[in-house]
């Protein structure tokens, strides 16, 4: 990309030679259900919709996480009347943003970092602005958007800690990605300094967009239904979980079972096309398991119900007595709490929670969710819990105080994008 940072021109070179074998890896992931086979082309750069005319905002989340937290701002920036390019890379965040995108939005899967996919793509749909959240650094997207002169902003920009020493050991490659950057966004003065200490030339702390998103939504009558399906039955949500998780959350079940015989445990896996890996997984430790996906509902005698389905967990979390956030029982790195937060349920998590440690820190500190290291402290934990109301309560005026006091990046982020804006406007860019 640059000439004085080697890593990134061998990262070009090896990409450039890549390409050939794309397609290989393309067709692999369709397999794996990890592609839209219909859409494949976007991947490749080539488009799937015409450019509107006039100034075009582009903005790229990587996944659901980092779609769901620009979306507030997406609807922001649309409302100002500009026509939007929205981009994600994975199957489960191109269905969820078909739903939910406002209607002058624009999705399309990002092309890979080749070279020529990249090309292609921005040959076609020549953005006036690209708008990138938390930490997507694409060399190849980053030097392409330079040689346009096209402004480029990172927002809800993070650095974790394992991140930051692993670029401390190529502090000319971070360097040179991070000046491609005209104004990057950061979710705490922690990430900004370790954002300006690793090159960054212009950063500002707008806070964590994820504490203004709204609380998922959730289908009233469905809502109602499962409600009257349910009855009096405690409820523990497992949310966003990964593998190896199930079987710690299948474990737990069977210790809470003999206090709590009607408690159902909702699994929702992160990746929906694990339902049937997971729904194997809890029957085999001898569990009632009822799978959504498979038009089955929840009975007296069910114990388990993989809920695979995207883009339901509002519907789940308000029918939880208590949620466990997914991917931090297993190297992952932790998911989202605020969510269940906002809606008011207690929230439990494991001890790996990387990509969330200030959220969770913030959370902690106060008791407005709590940590359980394995299945035995799950049970213990969420037998305590529902069966005290006053506990229950405690943790969520706690996380609701503490949402309330770190909600606000959405206002100073659009305030920052603004000038940005108005340039497009008066077309002096």
């Amino acid at each position: 990309m640059a000439n004085r940072s080697i890593g990134l021109s061998a990262y070009r070179r090896a990409l450039g030679a890549f390409g050939p074998l794309a397609n290989l890896v393309l067709h692999y992931r369709v397999r794996k259900n990890k592609e839209d086979p219909a859409r494949i082309g976007e991947r490749r750069g080539r488009h799937g919709a015409a450019r509107p005319p006039g100034p075009l905002v582009w903005l790229h989340a990587a996944s659901v996480g980092e779609f769901l937290s620009i979306l507030p701002l997406i609807e922001a920036i649309g409302e100002r009347g500009f026509v939007l390019l929205v981009t994600t890379g994975t199957v489960t965040s191109a269905k969820l943003a078909d739903e939910r995108l406002p209607q002058n939005a624009i999705h399309q899967y990002v092309p890979l970092d080749v070279p020529r996919y990249v090309r292609r793509f921005l040959a076609h749909w020549r953005p006036d602005m690209a708008i990138f959240a938390e930490s997507e650094l694409w060399p190849n997207l980053l030097e392409g958007l330079r040689a346009a002169s096209t402004p480029v902003i990172l927002v809800n920009a993070r650095m974790s800690e394992r991140s930051f020493r692993r670029w401390g050991r190529a502090r000319s490659t971070i360097g040179t990605l991070l000046n491609r950057i005209d104004l990057c966004l950061a979710q705490s003065d922690v990430d900004a300094k370790r954002l300006e200490s690793l090159g960054a030339p212009r950063v500002v702390t707008t806070g964590n967009l994820k504490f203004d998103v709204p609380p998922p939504p959730a289908d009233s009558s469905l809502l109602q239904r499962l409600k009257i399906a349910l009855g009096h039955r405690p409820v523990l949500v497992a949310a966003s979980t990964h593998s190896g998780e199930e079987a710690v959350i299948a474990e737990a079940h069977q210790k809470m079972s003999d206090q709590l015989p009607d408690l159902l445990t909702i699994i929702v896996p992160r990746h929906p096309e694990r339902g049937y890996e997971a729904g194997e997984t809890v029957a085999n430790a001898g569990l009632s398991v009822a799978t959504r996906s498979f038009g089955e509902e929840v009975h007296h005698d069910t114990q388990i119900y993989i809920a695979d389905t995207i883009g339901e967990l509002g519907l789940f979390y308000r029918l939880a007595n208590v949620v466990f956030m997914g991917g931090s029982l297993v190297p992952h790195g932790g998911q989202n709490p605020i969510e269940p937060a906002k809606l008011g349920v207690p929230v439990l998590h494991g001890p790996h929670i990387h990509n969330f440690t200030a959220v969770y820190e913030s959370l902690d500190r106060v008791q407005g969710a709590l940590t359980v290291v394995d299945g035995d402290a799950l049970a213990e934990v969420v037998t305590t819990l529902v069966s005290n109301e006053e506990a229950c309560e405690d943790m969520r005026r706690a996380a609701a105080e503490i949402v309330i006091a770190y909600s606000g990046a959405l206002g100073r982020t659009v305030a920052a994008i603004d000038p940005y804006l108005m340039q497009l406007r008066l077309g002096r860019t």
